[in-house]
């Protein structure tokens, strides 16, 4: 399994696909399939079930997984970033690329 740069809580731009150029923040992290879930990004209509939870049913928009690769980080500045990682005080702490700034 390949090391994810990018974590839950994480302000992210989306660089591909029909969300390009659109900014938002990661809720979850899906490691086995490689895909993030942003919050108000990606979003799809699914048709629930009605249920005691949610009685009316309908249809209800969601947002849907998209691939890490389709994600760069914005960092502090504003700018879009690659990440690395550097020893500092001991601890593997996370950079930005471009600023050399840490996450």
């Amino acid at each position: 399994m390949t090391k994810l740069k990018i974590k839950s809580g994480d302000t992210v731009r989306i660089i591909a696909g029909d969300h390009k150029g659109q900014e938002g923040k990661v809720q979850r992290i899906i490691r086995e399939k490689n895909k993030a879930i942003v919050e108000g990004l990606n979003m799809v209509s699914k048709h629930e079930k009605p249920s005691a939870a949610n009685p009316q049913g309908g249809i209800v928009k969601k947002e849907a997984p998209i691939h890490i690769s389709n994600l760069s980080l914005i960092d502090k500045k504003g700018d879009t970033t690659r990440v690395g990682y550097k020893m500092e005080d001991g601890k593997k702490v996370r950079f930005s690329k471009k600023s050399n700034e840490v996450i």
